[in-house]
């Protein structure tokens, strides 16, 4: 698997800006991907941590949909970390990318939208075994 934390990319989520409020629409090109799963976390304490793997073929879009968070991601040889903290714009998190979530601030949830629906077989949850997952 040739991902690498270069690979990611921050998408601005189109919006429409009203006086009354801004509304954010994701369509179908708003991601590179069809949307399989939607799931959010929330009531994450500050010193918890999400995540902790990666997938081998499924493909992650993260939205603060409120506060703020930290996503620290890993390719086997580079590391990033990217806050996320405006509710416009996503984080693109593909296949093959080991990636943590932390650093959560009060109140936030972050929405993930996924190209695939659950599948365990999909994971790889420890590090070691990602490290050698990359290597072949």
């Amino acid at each position: 698997m040739t991902s690498k934390v270069t690979d990611l990319q921050r998408i601005e989520i189109p919006k429409i800006k009203d006086v009354r409020g801004n509304l954010a629409v994701i369509e179908k090109d708003c991601i590179p991907f069809e949307i399989k799963r939607v799931y959010f976390l929330y009531d994450v304490p500050s010193d918890a941590s999400r995540g902790g793997h990666a997938h081998k073929t499924l493909s992650q879009f993260l939205i603060p949909v409120s506060g703020s968070f930290q996503v620290r991601v890993k390719d086997g040889e580079g590391e990033r970390l990217i806050t996320l903290n405006k509710p416009d714009i996503g984080l693109l998190i593909v296949p093959g990318i080991w990636r943590e979530i932390e650093n959560f601030s009060s109140g936030s949830v972050c929405l993930v939208l996924a190209s695939a629906e659950f599948n365990e077989d999909d994971y790889i949850r420890d590090y070691e075994d990602y490290v050698l997952f990359k290597r072949t």
